[in-house]
């Protein structure tokens, strides 16, 4: 029988036209482009525009993933969408941007994870196809955290912005001779006993403002410990060291989480790739923009090891260790 694998054959990513720089942040909130790049990395944020909504980045992010993949929306044999900011209670995000772009009877749901979001669909979508059931599957991270901050915390409005990133999973024959590539190991964890740590105060049946609100030192103490963890496990999982993984693409939440994670486990700075400063902290977007980014700077080659860790509100983390 024939050794299968499941690969990325399509990578995208969309970030709303309205781009707003630290300068560009209302007055009342006291602070300054000095002040927010020296403790998150961050300088600009895209924010969507009035009318604009997730499945509206979801759908043009996926559309850039089949372009890449050479595939149409009728293609598809499943849509997995990673979002903390659904367009509605209901229908799913999911099914909203299959009507978008032209998708038919294909398996299409929301996923949320909150920044963990992406990784956990990949390896929803991953065993999926490892089933061969399906064949193609699109895995999509989209949020619009903008509606859900409150324009007067500095502590939090500073660090999000909207985005979307999207990838086409597909399940190939290997080729002969070569180590086949796709998930080499993974590990997703989730602690209830911390979901106060970040949250939004009122939702569907539990009403209130619905505003995002964080524990930042808890959340940064919470993230790093986490995804290091995660990141130990998957490497002792697939027998590989730190020096074996060509580049960490971890959740854009700030540079200094990023570095943070990198010196604990003696990962060479120049091996993460970081756009947090670009887009901000896009949360299930993250990756698969920061994927998208390094796409397209051309770092990306066959065989190469890549550890995409992340944390998030649940409290959720986990990582995925992938041979391209």
């Amino acid at each position: 029988m024939a050794t299968t694998q499941i690969i990325i054959t399509g990578i995208g990513g969309y970030l709303p036209a309205n781009r707003l720089g630290n300068n560009d942040l209302p007055a009342s909130l006291e602070t300054s482009d000095e002040w927010i790049v020296e403790r998150t990395g961050i300088s600009y944020r895209h924010i969507a525009d009035k009318g604009e909504y997730t499945s509206d980045l979801a759908a043009k992010a996926l559309r850039n993933a089949l372009d890449d993949a050479n595939l149409s929306a009728t293609d598809l044999d499943g849509i997995i969408i990673a979002t903390t900011t659904p367009d509605l209670v209901l229908p799913s995000t999911a099914a909203i941007v299959q009507q978008k772009i032209g998708a038919s009877n294909c398996m299409a749901l929301d996923l949320n994870a909150v920044c963990s979001g992406f990784i956990y669909a990949f390896v929803t979508a991953s065993q999926i196809l490892a089933s061969s059931q399906a064949k193609r599957i699109a895995v999509v991270g989209a949020d619009t955290m903008s509606r859900i901050l409150d324009w007067q915390d500095r502590s939090t409005c500073v660090l999000f912005g909207d985005g979307g990133g999207a990838v086409i999973l597909e399940n190939k024959p290997a080729p002969a001779n070569h180590q086949p590539a796709g998930i080499l190991a993974w590990t997703l964890r989730s602690d209830g006993n911390l979901c106060h740590i970040l949250e939004t105060e009122g939702g569907t049946s539990h009403q209130g403002q619905r505003l995002l609100k964080m524990q930042g030192r808890e959340v940064f103490r919470h993230g790093v410990e986490k995804m290091c963890d995660a990141l130990v496990e998957t490497m002792e999982k697939a027998g590989v060291t730190s020096a074996n993984i060509d580049y960490i693409i971890p959740h854009q939440a700030n540079v200094r989480m990023i570095n943070a994670i990198t010196e604990r486990l003696g990962i060479e700075k120049e091996k993460a790739i970081i756009t947090v400063d670009k887009h901000a902290n896009t949360a299930s977007a993250s990756i698969p923009l920061a994927l998208n980014w390094a796409k397209q700077q051309r770092l990306l080659r066959s065989g190469q090891i890549i550890a995409m860790p992340a944390a998030g509100a649940g409290f959720t983390w986990g990582n995925i260790l992938l041979r391209v």
